[in-house]
């Protein structure tokens, strides 16, 4: 009995029948479907013991805040802070845990608040009703987006990247991240800043022990990850760059890649859903060959 639960359990994590074969599908990328990620948008982590956690930034949609992230990047503000929260099923958050180092120039500690905006520019919709917006579906290079018809926003699904702020008018500087790391919080879209995204070593983010603190806050010091630094792509030899490609969501091919999300087929799946959550329908993104 254990063995077959176990092999059910495998076979239901395992990625759809098509990748596991060497047969196109209607909802397989070609190769013009994966483009660059700038390297102006890639922020590269490194915690203590080498291990990095590396994300997709999204300056489309929070500018100020994208440009303060930058700044902080270029002034390596961010070395010798730490991760000092891990809250279970919520998120983990990093900076300055003592909150008194000061900023470096010419960042805004309060820029605009980026919350949401006026236009939708998904090219994406998906099939299922979302509880906390009227529309769901996907920029052109990948983004998740809602919109209740008069603004439009990213949503905060695992893996996504937000900025800390205390209550308003604070908006939160952008020195003070945090990443989802446990059921998607969507309660909290549209009252902070979504920054980016984690495209890489979340793990060593998500498996971190938990704070016995209020809000999961590590109570004490040597509790915390150090963090070694934090460096835009931009900012490293050409060589040891690590480069990165989203899967563009403008064509025919990764509108089966959602039909196929929102209508999972047997032999393991025996009810179909008939839509997906936009949290679970994340668009891809690989390391560039």
């Amino acid at each position: 009995m254990l063995k077959s639960s176990l092999a059910l359990a495998a076979l239901a994590l395992a990625p759809p029948l098509h990748a596991q074969t060497a047969t196109p599908t209607p909802a397989d990328a070609i190769d013009t479907d994966w483009r660059a990620i700038p390297d102006d948008e890639i922020l590269v982590i490194t915690l203590q013991g080498g291990r990095q956690s590396i994300l997709r930034l999204a300056p489309r949609y929070a500018p100020a805040h994208v440009a303060n992230i930058r700044k902080l990047a270029q002034a390596h503000w961010w070395d010798g802070t730490s991760v000092y929260r891990v809250q279970d099923n919520y998120v983990t958050q990093w900076g300055d845990a003592t909150e008194s180092k000061p900023l470096p120039p010419l960042v805004i500690a309060n820029p605009p608040a980026e919350y949401e905006w006026t236009r939708f520019d998904g090219v994406t919709t998906l099939a299922r009703p979302d509880s906390y917006a009227t529309r769901t579906g996907h920029s052109a290079d990948g983004w998740p987006l809602a919109t209740d018809g008069k603004a439009s926003w990213l949503t905060h699904c695992y893996g996504m990247v937000g900025v800390a702020r205390d209550l308003a008018p604070s908006t939160g500087s952008g020195a003070e991240l945090y990443t989802v790391i446990g059921h998607a919080p969507r309660h909290l879209d549209r009252n902070i800043a979504v920054v980016g995204r984690v495209i890489e070593g979340m793990q060593w983010l998500s498996s971190l022990p938990r704070g016995t603190g209020a809000l999961g806050v590590y109570e004490g010091a040597g509790e915390r990850t150090p963090i070694l630094s934090v460096r835009l792509a931009s900012q490293l030899p050409e060589d040891e760059r690590p480069r990165f490609q989203y899967r563009a969501t403008d064509n025919p091919r990764f509108a089966a890649w959602i039909r196929a999300r929102e209508n999972r087929e047997p032999p393991f799946f025996t009810v179909p859903m008939g839509g997906a959550d936009i949290c679970n329908a994340q668009a891809p993104i690989r390391r560039a060959q």
